[in-house]
């Protein structure tokens, strides 16, 4: 029997904006968290290097796990045995891996509401039962230790994310540990999705191992490393997870890419462009900001991270779905709405990614602007 899950919004409403691209509208991609820039120039020429000497086949580079630990050595101080790392063709499988490998159908596994749409799904889709905690402004959005030590009784797992998607906001590292504090103490299983680290703007993003050592870990080379299309992340196991992980990747999935593998490893060192590529961002979030409030959306989830703005939209509408659909339709600006995020309050909210080109972001301002204008107007 299968587990009956809601649909991700945001590919009806980006299966349309293309639509509309192809009938010669100008559109704006805001609706996905992908960077509109390409994968590092150095990474790109390696994979055109092994197109033309490797036949590829089923691979796992030894080299590319060795330099994922020697990055957590270096950028928290942690040592991780690359024998617990396995690359998995993006965070999606990682995070299938990792509630495979931790529970079993029936289990409770905690995470923040709004949160990634896809944390409550694929939970659903596994026979799991997602326990959604409300995180709103007075928590920054995020969950918290005391969220956590309140639940009765204790879930089984928790998800967290930090930086978060849809609202960017960050687990300060004191507020970290006592989550990991609190885990430890009632036996709560931690999966930290770390796939937004090196996009922060304001705090410090912590890494869960740095507090709990047996805590699973999932990052990507998707949004940092600007290769959503290449497919390639990597999981964190447990080290005493290492064979039943083994066994799990080889009869789900077997092995990412090969060519992906050659130019993740490449795309390590390529510190300058992808640094560039933050700076942009920055600036789109920087202008959005500035911008949003005098058109109506001040009140916004604090971007300290990733690339994306969540917006309340109450005073708008009661169905944000609707909403960004007539917004794309009149403007052709593509937008996320807030229900895949947060299936109680999310009919009153919408996210922005800013991962485009700040020209791009310029323009969406402008047409967001003189539509809401209109909007208002009409009433």
């Amino acid at each position: 029997m299968t587990s009956a899950i809601d649909p991700f919004h945001a590919i009806a409403i980006s299966r349309r904006a293309y639509a509309l691209q192809e009938q010669g509208a100008r559109v704006i991609h805001m609706e996905f968290g992908q960077p509109s820039t390409g994968a590092p120039a150095a990474a790109i020429a390696r994979a055109h290097q092994v197109l033309d000497s490797d036949a590829m086949g089923y691979w796992e580079n030894e080299a590319l796990k060795a330099r994922i630990a020697r990055d957590y050595r270096e950028r928290y101080d942690v040592a991780v045995d690359p024998a617990r790392i396995f690359l998995t063709a993006g965070a999606s499988p990682a995070l299938v891996l990792a509630l495979h490998l931790l529970f079993w159908p029936g289990a409770r596994v905690a995470m923040a509401r709004p949160g990634y749409v896809a944390y409550r799904n694929t939970v659903r889709a596994l026979h799991m039962e997602p326990v959604e905690i409300a995180c709103g402004a007075d928590v920054r959005f995020q969950l918290s230790a005391d969220a956590l030590a309140a639940i009765e009784p204790a879930p089984d797992g928790v998800i967290i994310a930090s930086p978060a998607n849809p609202t960017g906001t960050i687990i300060p590292p004191d507020e970290m540990e006592r989550i990991a504090q609190v885990c430890a103490a009632r036996g709560i299983r931690i999966i930290s999705d770390e796939i937004y680290h090196g996009l922060v703007y304001a705090g410090q993003a912590s890494c869960a191992l740095q507090f709990e050592p047996h805590a699973t870990v999932i990052n990507s080379f998707s949004k940092y490393y600007s290769m959503a299309g290449w497919r390639l992340g990597w999981i964190v196991v447990p080290p005493e997870k290492i064979e039943s992980a083994r066994a799990l990747q080889g009869n789900l999935f077997l092995m990412p890419p090969s060519l992906a593998q050659h130019a993740a490893l490449v795309a390590f060192d390529c510190t300058e462009e992808l640094e560039a590529n933050v700076a942009t961002y920055r600036r789109n979030r920087d202008l959005l900001l500035d911008a949003l409030p005098g058109l109506g959306l001040g009140r916004i989830a604090p971007p300290d991270g990733a690339f994306y703005i969540y917006a309340d939209i109450s005073h708008l509408t009661n169905d944000s779905m609707a909403f960004c659909l007539d917004l794309l339709e009149a403007t052709g600006v593509a937008t996320a709405p807030g229900r895949d995020f947060d299936p109680v309050e999310g009919n009153r909210h919408m996210r922005f990614s800013f991962a485009v080109s700040t020209a791009e972001t310029e323009e969406a301002i402008r047409r967001l602007g003189e539509w809401l204008a209109a909007r208002e107007s009409a009433l």
